[in-house]
């Protein structure tokens, strides 16, 4: 992290919360110096956090409850993680997007994104169980007569903003749809995609389900993070997109698992393609 006093809360946030997930603790005193604020400021932060369920404060910091198959991260909070990252990988999925098909997009901050990359794309059916893609979506500032239709499934919301539960797994089983892209709290060799959300695992299935193939963006950091529950494997991906701060091992044994791999570079620059 480097100190800037001219941070917004939600930025020192999100800084706060990539220190955890790179080191699973934080110090007050470190941070003080790292984003060049008072005490009193980061540790109003620290309570932001705590009552967020983003982290557990401890005697003179904190440490992470993300990435050992804790607790769910708020949208605001994961919006800015990894943004460079975000933005590469969400050019390099839109894509895979045919012009007049019918997309399904799950939840989180990486496919909203995504979604945000598909705003001009013509003749797009979009269905989502994400609220704050399906606002992007319909939202004056980017509506158009071409803009896509939306579908938003129903259920109930999660920390996340993501619709969940027997109602969207219901009305997402009738559905069929050219190609879903979802993001994930978490992949491995081992236990495939993951999240710590009981009841969004069973609607991340409901979605793979009903399309005829799968996209999944998750930056580098969400490899080898393990959540509560699978919700998928590997194999069961057919693009699986990233960026290029995955380690050259791990890429190895994402190409092999997935049907593709999709290496995206700075927004803007090339993507690396690997597939089996």
């Amino acid at each position: 992290m480097v100190a800037d006093q001219g941070l917004l809360a939600h930025q020192r946030r999100a800084l706060i919360m990539e220190a955890i997930r790179r080191d699973g603790a934080v110090r007050v005193s470190e941070l003080v110096e790292q984003l060049g604020v008072s005490d009193m400021t980061v540790r109003r932060d620290l309570d932001a956090l705590a009552r967020s369920r983003d982290l557990e404060k401890v005697h003179g910091g904190a440490v992470g409850l993300v990435g050992h198959g804790g607790d769910e991260v708020g949208f605001e909070t994961k919006s800015g993680l990894q943004q460079t990252a975000k933005q590469a990988i969400a050019e390099a999925a839109a894509l895979l997007v045919t012009p007049g098909s019918v997309v399904a997009l799950g939840g989180g901050s990486t496919v909203h994104a995504v979604a945000a990359s598909l705003v001009d794309v013509p003749g797009l059916t979009v269905v989502t169980n994400s609220l704050p893609i399906a606002h992007l979506l319909e939202s004056e500032g980017v509506k158009t007569p071409a803009s896509p239709s939306v579908l938003l499934t129903g259920g109930a919301p999660t920390p996340s903003k993501v619709l969940v539960g027997p109602l969207a797994d219901t009305v997402i089983g009738s559905l069929h749809v050219d190609l879903l892209i979802l993001g994930t709290h978490g992949a491995s060799a081992r236990a495939g995609l993951t999240t710590p959300n009981l009841a969004e695992a069973q609607t991340n299935r409901a979605l793979i389900g009903c399309a005829r193939r799968v996209a999944v963006v998750a930056d580098h950091t969400k490899w080898g993070v393990t959540g509560l529950s699978s919700f998928a494997r590997l194999h069961e991906v057919d693009h699986f997109v990233t960026d290029a701060g995955l380690k050259t091992a791990d890429r190895s044994a994402l190409a092999e698992a997935v049907g593709e791999l999709l290496v995206a570079d700075a927004p803007g620059g090339a993507r690396e393609r690997a597939s089996i």
